[in-house]
C-alpha cells in the first residue's frame, strides 16, 4: 500500500507574537523582541507574555463556561489555538480526528496554587487532581471542539510539540484516522519554574536596559547562558493525502535519543540531532534544504552543539540558519511548533527571517523547503522537514 502524503492544512497559535498569522508575520519582520520584566522568583525577570489582545481572548474563554474557570492557562491557550486551526481547516464536529497536544510542564501555575493551599490548610481541592494532569489538555480540547476521536497528551520536555506531530504522522500513515490535530501548550511563567531554570544556571541575567536582546540565541560567541521563558500554544491540522487547501507537506520526520551522560546535557556534537536530521532527510538532496529553524535555546552549549551537528550533516554548504527564541523566548513544550510556524510563514512569504545579531546572515534565495529542530532534556531530538505546497 502506498504511504499517503501528509498535508498541513491549517496552523494557529497564540503567543507573545500575537494570535493571527498577519500580526505574527509583522512581528517577525521587525527587529524588536517580545520580552518584558516581571517580578518572579524574588527578582525582576525577563519573560515573554501574551500580548494584550491575546490575554483578552483567554479571559473571554475562561468566562464563557463555568467549567473553564477552574482550568489552567495551558489548557485555555490550547483552546484558543485549536478553535482557530480547525476552523481554518474546515473541520467540524462530524469529522473524526485525533488530538495530541502535549506540554512539558502542564498545569504548572494551577498545581502550585493547589499545593500552596494544601500546605496552608491540610486539604486538597476536589478538582486539584483532574485539572492538573498532563492529559487534561487534549481531553479538554476534545470537549471544547466536541471531537470524538482519540486523545493523547504527553511530556517529552522541550521537543513535546514535534513529538505530537510525529504521533500525528504515524496515526495518519496507519490509516486509523484521516485527520489529526497536533501541537503543544505551555504556561510556565511561575516563581517555581523560573527558580528551577535559575538553579540550572541557564536563565538570562542580561539586563535589557543595557542590552538590546536578553536572549542571545544563535550568538555563538556569547559568554553566558541567556535562556528566557515565554508562554503560548501552537497547533497544526494534519491530513492524509494531497489536499487543495494544503499550505505545506511533511516530507520527512526524524527522531533520536542519546544515552545520558548528565541529566540535562547532550553530546558535544549533538549526536541525537545528527541522527534525527539524517533520518528526516534520508530521501532528499541536502542542497534542497533552504533553511533550518534551530532549537537554539540561547544557552552556550545548547546553541553550539546543535550548530556542530548541522555542520557535521551538511558540511560546508550550510542552509540558512535561524531561530525565534531571541524574540519570543523558550516556550518549552510549545517551542517546536512555534518554530514550525516560523518555517511555514517564511515559505508563504518567500522571505527568510534572520537573527539580527547573528554572524549568519540572509541570502536572497527562495524558501521552499525548511528543516525544523527541537530537543529536550536528555537529548530526545526531533527533526521535521516541510515543503511548500
Amino acid at each position: 500500500m502506498k504511504t499517503p502524503k501528509i498535508a498541513i492544512t491549517a496552523f494557529s497559535s497564540i503567543s507573545p507574537l500575537g494570535n493571527n498569522s498577519a500580526e505574527i508575520w509583522e512581528n517577525y519582520l521587525n527587529k524588536r523582541h517580545c520580552f518584558s520584566k516581571q517580578f518572579l522568583d524574588g527578582q525582576e525577570t525577563s519573560v515573554a507574555v501574551l500580548d494584550t489582545e491575546s490575554k483578552q481572548i483567554i479571559n473571554e474563554i475562561r468566562e464563557s463556561d463555568s467549567k473553564y474557570k477552574f482550568l489552567d492557562d495551558s489548557v485555555l491557550f490550547a483552546f484558543a489555538a485549536s478553535r482557530k486551526a480547525v476552523q481554518k481547516a474546515g473541520w467540524n464536529s462530524d469529522d473524526v480526528f485525533g488530538i495530541n497536544i502535549g506540554s512539558s510542564r502542564g498545569a504548572t501555575d494551577l498545581f502550585e496554587k493547589h499545593y500552596k493551599e494544601y500546605l496552608e490548610t491540610g486539604k486538597a481541592q476536589t478538582l486539584a487532581s483532574p485539572t492538573t494532569t498532563l492529559g487534561n489538555i487534549s481531553s479538554w480540547v476534545a470537549h471544547d471542539l466536541q471531537s470524538e476521536g482519540p486523545e493523547i497528551s504527553h511530556s517529552i520536555t522541550c521537543s513535546t510539540a514535534l513529538h505530537a506531530l510525529l504521533n500525528g504522522v504515524a496515526w495518519l500513515k496507519s490509516g486509523m484516522v484521516n485527520k489529526f490535530l497536533a501541537g503543544g501548550s505551555e504556561a510556565p511563567l511561575t516563581d517555581f519554574t523560573i527558580g528551577q531554570m535559575r538553579a540550572l544556571k541557564i536563565y538570562s541575567r542580561i539586563d535589557q536596559d543595557t542590552h538590546s536582546w536578553p536572549n542571545l540565541a544563535l550568538d555563538f560567541e556569547k559568554t553566558q547562558n541567556t535562556m528566557v521563558l515565554g508562554e503560548g500554544a501552537a497547533v497544526c491540522c494534519l491530513e492524509a493525502g494531497e489536499k487543495d487547501n494544503a499550505i505545506a507537506y511533511v516530507i520527512g520526520v526524524g527522531y533520536a535519543t542519546e544515552i545520558l551522560e548528565h541529566n540535562i546535557s547532550i553530546s558535544a556534537e549533538a549526536d541525537c540531532f545528527q541522527k534525527s536530521m539524517k533520518m528526516a532527510m534520508k530521501d532528499i538532496d541536502l542542497e534542497s534544504v533552504d533553511a533550518i529553524v534551530m532549537h537554539a535555546p540561547g544557552t552556550i552549549k545548547g546553541d553550539l552543539t546543535e550548530l556542530r551537528a548541522i555542520e557535521k550533516v551538511f558540511g560546508s554548504k550550510l542552509p540558512l540558519l535561524t531561530t525565534n527564541k531571541w524574540k519570543v523566548g523558550h516556550t518549552f513544550g510549545t517551542s517546536g511548533m512555534l518554530s514550525l510556524e516560523l518555517a511555514l510563514l517564511m515559505m508563504q512569504h518567500n522571505t527568510f527571517i534572520e537573527t539580527p545579531f547573528s554572524t549568519i546572515k540572509n541570502e536572497n534565495k527562495p524558501i521552499n523547503t525548511v528543516l525544523v529542530n527541537a530537543v529536550g532534556f536528555g537529548g530526545n531530538a526531533v527533526s521535521i522537514l516541510v515543503k511548500k505546497a
